[in-house]
């Protein structure tokens, strides 16, 4: 019998929660997969407001540091623990008093999109060529949250992620943005080691030397820069990162090629996913994020924009695709996932296509 995946329960490892927020302190939310899940690192964002950032806050960096996809500002950091995000929990996470703009428990609804690396228990790395780094890393699910202080070197350095797999999406933030690129940048392998993405604009990818032109191995990943410029590598400067290694049954990072059209090219993962995140390789769109719980049926499955404090686009006015119990499908004839150009993607699942005993998920 062929094994379809080692991941029987991928709640286990990444989970989407819906929630309405309180504006006060001691907002506790509870997962409702069927494992529990103490998150390492969380996307928030509001979901009907259109003047809120994004949050990203992991527990590598702590539970008071903030930062925002949609901007290259600096890390911020809650003035006391009863701001913003609050703790990390067993089975989900306790948000408190908004701060500014941050989107993590402001009067409405929200989203949270959850990963699990090591549950905060971080360990040194110095497989790294010139650099050393400080990595929470979770092989079963093939994530790792990776922190480390540039050296300013251009060219010949590397970064240890501690995977054990090649990474295929790699996402790198200046946490002090005191660099001539404060950019969040982003590798991913179906445009190669020679350019990259920016998480906060919704440009195409650029060719430059962020990844040292250099395609990561099992243990570590290239970092530089050049003219002057090292947008992953500064001086001086901390970094943190997220890196991810495809899981068969859980996770998968590919390309494909819209059509412009409602009956949408159709994309293999292996897996019901619970989460679809694409981008536009060649021309300008932003990062849309879809998973199983907005609006959480077909076809009507609603987007945000990582990039973007937009609200939410969705609802019958939208088809954008159908998340099937073995990939999905592209389903708006214009922009959103499916014009007729070559986009990447990222999936992570809710269930195996079938489990490692030979049980197949259902459809929607």
């Amino acid at each position: 019998m062929a094994v379809y995946t080692n991941i029987d329960d991928p709640s286990a490892f990444f989970q989407v929660a819906l929630y309405s927020g309180t504006a006060g302190d001691n907002n506790a939310i509870t997962n409702d997969g069927n494992s529990d899940l103490k998150p390492d690192w969380l996307l928030f964002k509001h979901r009907t407001a259109s003047d809120q950032d994004w949050y990203s806050v992991d527990s590598s960096r702590g539970s008071t540091k903030g930062l925002a996809t949609n901007t290259t500002a600096a890390e911020t950091t809650s003035s006391s623990s009863t701001k913003d995000f609050q703790t990390f929990n067993t089975d989900g996470f306790t948000v408190g008093t908004p701060e500014d703009t941050l989107a993590t428990n402001s009067a409405g609804t929200h989203a949270a999109w959850q990963w699990k690396a090591n549950g905060g228990t971080t360990a040194s790395n110095t497989t790294g060529n010139g650099i050393d780094s400080v990595v929470q890393a979770n092989t079963t699910a093939g994530f790792s949250i990776v922190t480390y202080t540039g050296n300013g070197t251009q060219s010949g350095q590397t970064v240890g992620h501690g995977l054990g797999a090649v990474p295929k999406w790699i996402i790198s933030k200046d946490r002090n943005a005191s660099s001539n690129v404060p950019n969040w940048r982003v590798y991913h392998e179906g445009i190669g080691n020679t350019k990259y993405f920016n998480l906060d604009t919704d440009a195409a990818a650029s060719v430059f030397n962020d990844w040292d032109n250099t395609t990561p191995t099992s243990s570590v990943y290239s970092v530089g820069g050049t003219g002057g410029y090292t947008p992953t590598n500064n001086n001086n400067t901390p970094y943190v990162a997220y890196v991810f290694a495809e899981v068969q049954g859980f996770s998968k990072f590919g390309t494909y090629v819209g059509n412009g059209n409602v009956n949408g090219p159709f994309v293999y993962t292996g897996f019901k996913p619970a989460c679809i995140i694409t981008k536009t390789i060649t021309v300008a769109e932003g990062w849309g994020i879809y998973d199983n719980k907005r609006q959480g049926f077909n076809v009507y499955n609603d987007a945000l924009s990582i990039n973007s404090q937009a609200a939410t686009a969705g609802g019958s006015n939208y088809n954008f695709m159908d998340i099937l119990s073995n990939g999905f499908k592209m389903r708006r004839a214009t922009y959103g996932p499916n014009q007729a150009t070559s986009y990447i993607y990222m999936a992570f699942a809710e269930n195996p296509f079938v489990t490692s005993t030979g049980v197949p998920t259902t459809a929607r």
